[in-house]
């Protein structure tokens, strides 16, 4: 039998372990006399919704992706191609997570849609690889870009020590993590301005690319689709870059419970940023063309800093600190939303306890936030940017693509479900599609990184047996998980 969710009780240190009701304990059903329901509490409104999906998409990816989707491409005119077909299938997919989230009015994402759809075994799986390899290897991906861009200014005339970029993004990673830990409301707040940020980011060099187009500087743009031979076979590695820059569309369903109006709140949050997103990444990428051709910007390991350099003078220096809290408001809103996944997985008995508990006075899930620390340090330290990227990304777009079919199955099984928000079906169809024939095919185009990825997410198999369905375990190995 699946082990059950256990019962609230308040535990010494001021956490409370939460339960699907969340309600404290109490005798016939009374609040004791002094108490208050300890809960996370309904406070993402809807300019913090807006800001979390666009300050999580707008990170490191449109400043680093763009050289490996044109390095996969191997022209100006099909990465552009790339980047507009990513930017519509994450609208498709946004919106598909839209329906979901307004038909199942439940935190936990990905997770919680391929519970209630698939049954405890895949859902148990997505958790378990969610845990060991696509949120620490996100954050440690994101965090490696925000420690290069934040030393850029103080490294002009030399390379950065490899050495000073995980030192100082370890301390990023732990800054994100106490913050998260202190205070939503807080959290929220930063993640709004960050959110300004990164669009005053993108600004600096969407305008002076659209001036340079006005003057005629569109000489990269001749002959867009001729280049340098790209097999067919590494179109998948362009589309988890376009994807990956694109990631964060569907963070807001993480935090469902603490979403005001939710019916209302996350289609029209999930429409708005991704309108925004789409634009302001294919303009940015035509922007780069305007003043670096394709060689150099293969050759360019901060591609933003490498164009304001030639355009903006002086003014170049603010760019790479602009890129840094980009940085820094993706790995803050990553964090914010994975911790409730692992809140909701532990509260239906998919991991340890204590990571459903909530802090009683600051109400956030902080052992669901502090356990991800160790996790991303060690990924921090023991893998390069490029191999991290393609084995999270394996990963992380199955999981997507087989929720996104659960929309479909469920559009079968339950006809009559309230859906207050209902998309196309072709939609959903296409988008999952797309996503589990990129995952088939990368398997090809780089089975190293791809096949240890999927390795380990065989290993949730496994685990699942033994760490939920064993119901005879020794005393203690009971108390160790």
């Amino acid at each position: 039998m699946v082990r059950k969710p256990v019962v609230s009780t308040i535990s010494k240190g001021g956490y409370l372990q939460g339960n699907v009701n969340r309600r404290l304990p109490s005798l016939g059903n009374k609040e004791p006399p002094g108490q208050e329901k300890v809960q996370l509490k309904r406070k993402v409104t809807l300019l913090r919704g807006i800001s979390i999906i666009i300050g999580t998409i707008i990170g490191a990816g449109i400043f680093i992706s763009p050289k490996g989707v044109l390095q996969n491409t191997g022209s100006v005119g099909m990465s552009l191609t790339i980047w507009t077909v990513c930017g519509v299938l994450s609208l498709f997919g946004a919106l598909s997570y839209a329906e979901l989230g307004t038909s199942i009015k439940k935190s936990g994402g990905h997770y919680t849609y391929i519970l209630e759809v698939f049954g405890p075994l895949p859902a148990f799986v997505r958790v378990w690889v969610e845990l060991l390899i696509i949120r620490p290897a996100a954050t440690a991906v994101i965090s490696l870009a925000f420690g290069r861009y934040i030393l850029e200014p103080f490294f002009i005339q030399c390379e950065i020590p490899e050495l000073a970029i995980k030192l100082i993004t370890a301390v990023g990673i732990t800054v994100v993590m106490v913050l998260n830990s202190m205070s939503v409301s807080w959290s929220a707040r930063i993640q709004i301005f960050l959110t300004f940020c990164k669009l005053t980011a993108i600004l600096i060099i969407i305008v002076p690319g659209v001036m340079q187009l006005i003057k005629g500087q569109t000489q990269n743009f001749k002959d867009a689709f001729s280049g340098r031979d790209s097999s067919i076979m590494r179109l998948p590695l362009a589309f988890y870059y376009g994807m990956y820059a694109y990631a964060g569309w569907f963070y807001l369903n993480f935090v469902t419970e603490e979403v005001e109006n939710p019916e209302k709140t996350i289609p029209l949050a999930i429409c708005i940023s991704m309108a925004i997103v789409t634009i302001g990444y294919v303009l940015t990428n035509v922007a780069y063309f305007t003043t670096i051709n394709a060689e150099e910007l293969l050759l360019s390991n901060a591609v933003a800093v490498t164009f304001s350099e030639r355009l903006l003078g002086n003014f170049s220096l603010a760019v790479p600190i602009f890129v840094a809290l980009s940085c820094f408001g993706s790995m803050n809103g990553g964090v914010f939303a994975v911790s409730r996944l692992f809140y909701v997985a532990s509260r239906e008995g998919h991991l340890p306890e204590i990571l459903s508990m909530i802090h009683v006075r600051k109400h956030t899930p902080l052992p669901a936030v502090i356990v991800l620390h160790p996790l991303t340090m060690i990924m921090l330290f023991s893998g390069d940017l490029d191999s991290l990227l393609n084995f999270l990304s394996f990963a992380r777009w199955l999981f997507i693509g087989l929720a996104v079919a659960g929309l479909i199955y469920l559009r079968y099984k339950c006809p009559d479900m309230h859906r207050p928000f209902k998309v196309p079906l072709f939609i959903p169809a296409l988008f999952s599609f797309t996503c589990l024939f990129m995952v088939a095919l990368s398997l090809y185009s780089d089975p190293f990184s791809t096949g240890i990825g999927f390795i380990i997410t065989l290993t949730g198999v496994p685990a699942y047996y033994l760490f939920i369905i064993w119901d005879k375990k020794p005393k203690w190995f009971r108390i160790m998980s």
